[in-house]
């Protein structure tokens, strides 16, 4: 049984779910899908991306809706081929962050090879600090395309967790999280040593990860249902990455319809009610963050 489960009130078999939108601040049709999502409470958390153009659009929903759980994607890489971003915090090559076209590098591998994690640790650090001044109540971490765990960086993205009294996103399965990732060739030493002392402090929060199946449009709903209803005892994050449609089509055309699905189905009344029968309980970060800042100190204090 997960402890913090137990110490926020559930039974040793429940099924517990984080029904998290990533991506939040890539563009307006993710922030206004958080937004929607959020009322409805068919989303329980989610996590914005600092560096992104349409971040301050989400900083200001974050700020005027005060019961919104958003937590801070530290975002150290940029997939798409022509809608880019770049690091905050520099920008200079010499950091390791910035490809030859000056915005971060696309793929995790590269980022690996050169990244300089005193810089990184800069860039996620900026990034939460930005979060706060721009009026978020940062509900926990984590990390865009899994960055935080290259094993360079991994130290680092635990720390800061610990820094900001925030619970960080490193499941305890790992391989569930990893496998869905661009981790092929990178090295998870030290990775299961570092779950073992997370266990010991009692900072071990997410048992389970599950995200978006990106699957043809007339599988949605089947294979949704399929995720749902396979969901294992304990908690369980899945990220989800819904989007309104509008620019996300222009942003990466051939894979646009997972996100805009994904939004619809989300909440589609009768999505719901098959999640009510399948009796998960849904939480979001905020009740865990809240638990962890009871019982810890920050390293500072």
């Amino acid at each position: 049984m997960n402890n913090l489960l137990s110490e926020l009130g559930f039974d040793p078999d429940s099924r517990v779910a984080i029904f998290h939108a990533d991506d939040v601040g890539m563009c307006h049709g993710s922030n206004a899908a958080f937004e929607e999502l959020s009322r409805l409470g068919a989303i329980t958390s989610a996590a914005v991306m600092v560096p992104c153009p349409w971040f301050l659009e989400a900083a200001d929903l974050a700020a005027r809706n005060p019961q919104f759980d958003l937590g801070v994607h530290l975002t150290l890489t940029s997939e798409w081929a022509t809608y880019r971003w770049a690091p905050i915090s520099t920008v200079s090559r010499s950091s390791g962050l910035i490809d030859e076209t000056g915005y971060f590098w696309r793929r995790l591998p590269l980022l690996a090879s050169k990244v300089v994690p005193e810089a990184a640790e800069v860039e996620m650090r900026t990034q939460i600090e930005r979060a706060f001044a721009a009026g978020i109540d940062v509900t926990h971490l984590d990390t865009h395309m899994g960055a935080g765990l290259l094993p360079s960086l991994l130290e680092i993205y635990l720390r800061l967790g610990r820094e900001y009294r925030l619970p960080v996103l490193f499941p305890n399965n790992l391989r569930d999280y990893t496998s869905v990732l661009d981790f092929e060739g990178i090295s998870l030493e030290g990775h299961f040593e570092a779950l073992k002392k997370l266990e010991e402090e009692g900072r071990l929060f997410v048992d389970h990860f599950r995200m978006s199946p990106w699957v043809p449009k007339e599988d949605t709903d089947r294979v949704y249902r399929e995720l749902i209803a396979g969901l294992p005892p304990g908690l369980t994050m899945i990220a989800l990455h819904p989007t309104q449609s509008g620019e996300i089509e222009s942003i990466v055309p051939a894979k646009a319809h997972f996100r805009t699905e994904e939004y619809r189905l989300l909440k589609d009344p009768d999505f719901q009610k098959f999640i009510s029968a399948q009796e998960i309980r849904i939480i979001g970060f905020r009740p865990i963050r809240d638990l962890l800042r009871r019982t810890s100190v920050s390293v500072g204090d």
